[in-house]
């Protein structure tokens, strides 16, 4: 931790000020003076983030202000900023520019948010977070492991004062590969301790056993679910694809239910959050007013959810559930895997859980007077992205995320009674 600078709660806000001095605000200390790393950045209107943060204190404050290039609603003279939610879309407060940008960006006193790229993946990139200790480095997640994103993350350690070799421990939200992979090859090298949810061993076990050879159990999921054409491709993506044990041998330690766990000088609750993945975890750092959140809670979109190879009985039921619990937390700043960081993670948990009984809402109006139909024709009806395609109009992989994720949104409306469901021909199909 840099001298001067606690463990409060960091604080987004808008700077005001007269003649341009804007951005977004970072509270994350108290009684700073002078020059040093936790200043402030001052800028007018599109300009580019300072190379040379100044430190700046406001009411026994140190502010951290990056600029953004700001909306086109912005008064004339530039004095204020209306509106900056579509701006945040892109760019994240920490670094003042778009969240996948390559560093180490402080986003908390002792926290960096690290962005690893995703190469060949509609994500772009994972955000890893490193949380310094006396002992050495905490990471929240570890990254795909991939050269790119093994030497991008050795280079941003660098840059502030740190090697991979620091890193005594990994805290991984899930077993998805750009989460847990590289945590799992770093461990190789260094000894580095892991920890996993107990609900993702389900999968670890059948990746192991599938390395044995076997049908990939996605297919019989495809099948029941009325998408016979993706079954079959997906069937001959995975024939001859064997998975790499060494990327996926099992952690040191299973997280199981809630916990709390000691990071240095850090108390941070282990809360069990599944949906996206049985064994999803966030990490609460409360006294900090951190919420490392993995794909649980991401900003701008929503995580699949229904598409495991070991499948919950309820996923969205689970997921929405597991939001309703971390609603019930402290409003915590939103540290997610994939996205700019938040200033509130109860405001993003509620437009998820609108979003969903949205969707539950159109299964239903797609079904209503309609005949028995599956989790496929049901999909087509259905828009998808932020910019409403046609299921039709996506690729193989998206296509089969949106039939699992609204047999998902299915298998909830038939939980509470609002749909009943058959059989005919290996396919389940569901009625209003």
């Amino acid at each position: 931790m840099s001298p001067g600078l606690s463990h409060q709660r960091p604080d987004l806000r808008t700077l005001e000020g007269d003649g341009g001095a804007l951005g977004i605000v970072l509270v994350i200390g108290v009684g700073v003076e002078g020059r040093g790393d936790h200043g402030v950045v001052v800028s007018r209107q599109g300009s580019q983030p300072s190379e040379d943060p100044r430190t700046l204190v406001v009411q026994q404050r140190a502010y951290v202000v990056h600029p953004l290039t700001l909306p086109a609603d912005t008064d004339e003279g530039g004095s204020r900023i209306r509106q900056v939610t579509s701006t945040a879309q892109a760019i994240s407060p920490d670094s003042g520019t778009h969240w996948t940008e390559p560093g180490a960006w402080l986003v908390a006193p002792g926290v960096h948010r690290i962005p690893l790229p995703l190469p060949m993946d509609g994500l772009r990139a994972v955000n890893v977070y490193v949380v310094e200790a006396d002992d050495g480095l905490t990471l929240i997640d570890g990254g795909w492991a991939i050269e790119v994103a093994r030497t991008l993350l050795e280079t941003s350690l660098h840059g502030i004062g740190f090697d991979v070799r620091d890193i005594r421990r990994f805290l991984v939200t899930h077993v998805h590969r750009d989460h847990y992979t590289q945590a799992v090859t770093i461990r190789r090298e260094f000894g580095s301790h892991v920890s996993l949810g107990l609900g993702d061993k389900a999968t670890l076990d059948l990746i192991h056993a599938g390395a044995q050879g076997g049908q990939d159990p996605h297919v019989e999921m495809f099948v029941a679910a009325g998408a016979a054409d993706i079954a079959r491709q997906w069937e001959d993506f995975t024939r001859n694809h064997t998975a790499d044990l060494s990327l996926w041998d099992y952690p040191d330690e299973w997280l199981e239910g809630d916990s709390t766990l000691t990071v240095g000088d850090r108390t941070i609750d282990a809360v069990h959050t599944p949906g996206h993945t049985q064994g999803h975890y966030v990490f609460a750092d409360r006294p900090s007013g951190l919420l490392f959140a993995g794909d649980h809670v991401l900003p701008t979109i929503t995580p699949s959810i229904g598409f495991e190879p070991v499948l919950a009985d309820q996923p969205l039921g689970d997921f929405m559930a597991s939001l309703t619990k971390v609603r019930g937390l402290p409003d915590l700043m939103l540290l997610p895997a994939h996205g700019p960081v938040a200033p509130s993670a109860h405001a993003r948990i509620d437009e998820l859980l609108a979003h969903h009984e949205t969707r539950l809402g159109l299964c239903v109006a797609v079904l209503d007077g309609n005949a028995s139909s599956s989790a496929f024709d049901i999909a087509g009806a259905l828009p998808w992205t932020r910019h409403e395609h046609a299921l039709k109009d996506l690729d193989v992989f998206n296509a089969a995320l949106a039939t699992l994720e609204t047999r998902a949104h299915l298998e909830l409306l038939v939980a509470r009674g609002t749909l009943t469901r058959g059989h005919v021909d290996g396919v389940v199909l569901y009625s209003a």
